[in-house]
């Protein structure tokens, strides 16, 4: 039977003395999935890595790539993976051709399959016509696609891909993801990226690491949801602006209504029904004005049914309406502030264990 799961990180801990490290990391990535993996500068994402990939050690825990051990079967392990760090291993002295012999014999490609394998990636990655040009004297995009094709070639299961696009001008940037994107087709990767519109771009799902420790894992598209702690929705309202204010903050549920795009707009807060005053006979010109507000209700209530019946009752048309979320920036700032680093030391601290924090 066919094993679904390529990675397997199952309390995995590197401590250090005095220095930073992580601390029970448990994740599993399956066969066809692009996981982005984010956190700030010295949050472990590279300590994590370099685990996975078999460079390091891990003090606790266990690191298995499709049901293989990195402790008991190192080798075989290795063989199923392919890493790109953010600086690729390149010998800039050698020509691309000569450099994936290299790699091939390297990785223990059989010498019949040899120049088949080169052939397949350098068209794959678009290197035709570069294959007896020096390393050295080739662009930083091209040198990317030639860390890529050193991590591919030996077909692994398992791609992890360290900032691969940095350092890249907008057109190579493209490229790259674009060629990350084709090798999720048929491989798993794991991809570290501190540019955050790169995850909704190419990853089906996002881990986010902080003070050496997972803080979030899940879908892209439904992180906002399940970190909002209120639901908020902006509309465009076609009335009078005091009228239109007043109903939805008496629409029940509502906690809270901004006016937005006026300088120095008021809030308005739920307050008891009243008769209609006579404010809300407004004249024709009063009427044709729309008013953009920000609708906050009370804890994660859905309030956008509430507010269409009791606008429509009144007759303000609503012109526009739209549910605000979380971006993946504010979820990211929320989970990686100061204040979480600090109670994650004071959590650890607390068990007479070195803080792992990186």
């Amino acid at each position: 039977m066919e094993v679904l799961t390529v990675l397997e990180v199952k309390g995995v801990s590197k401590l250090y003395e005095n220095q930073r490290g992580v601390r029970n990391i448990d994740f599993s990535m399956n066969r066809g999935e692009i996981v982005g993996f984010l956190g700030p500068n010295g949050a472990g994402k590279t300590t994590t890595m370099r685990m996975i990939t078999g460079y390091l050690n891990p003090t606790h825990g266990s690191i298995t790539i499709d049901g293989l051990s990195m402790a008991d079967h190192p080798k075989k392990a290795r063989q199923k993976i392919g890493y790109l760090p953010e600086t690729p291993p390149l010998y800039p002295e050698m020509t691309v051709s000569a450099y994936l012999q290299f790699i091939a014999d390297l990785r223990d490609i059989p010498a019949r399959d040899q120049k088949r394998r080169i052939g397949e990636v350098i068209e794959r990655l678009g290197l035709q016509g570069r294959e007896r040009q020096i390393i050295r004297s080739l662009s930083k995009g091209y040198k990317q696609r030639i860390g890529l094709a050193q991590a591919i070639l030996h077909n692994p299961d398992l791609l992890v891909l360290d900032e691969p696009t940095s350092g890249l001008d907008p057109k190579q940037i493209i490229e790259i993801r674009q060629l990350i994107r084709e090798l999720g087709e048929n491989h798993t990767v794991l991809l570290s990226t501190h540019i955050l519109p790169e995850i909704n771009t190419l990853c089906n799902r996002v881990l986010i690491i902080n003070g050496g420790q997972i803080v979030l894992d899940g879908q892209p598209d439904q992180l906002a949801h399940s970190m909002g702690e209120t639901f908020e929705v902006s509309l465009e309202v076609r009335g009078p602006r005091e009228a239109v204010l007043a109903e939805l903050a008496s629409v029940p549920g509502v906690g809270s209504v901004r006016e937005l795009g006026a300088e120095g707009a008021a809030s308005f807060a739920p307050a008891e029904p009243a008769a209609e005053p006579a404010t809300l006979a407004a004249d024709a010109s009063a009427a044709r004005d729309s008013v953009k507000v920000l609708v906050t209700s009370e804890g994660r209530q859905d309030v956008r049914e509430a507010l269409f019946y009791r606008l429509a009752e009144k007759r303000y048309p609503i012109l526009a309406m739209k549910r605000e979320s979380l971006s993946l920036e504010d979820i990211f700032l929320k989970l990686t502030t100061s204040e979480s680093l600090e109670s994650a030391a004071a959590a650890e601290n607390g068990d007479g264990e070195v803080a792992a924090h990186a």
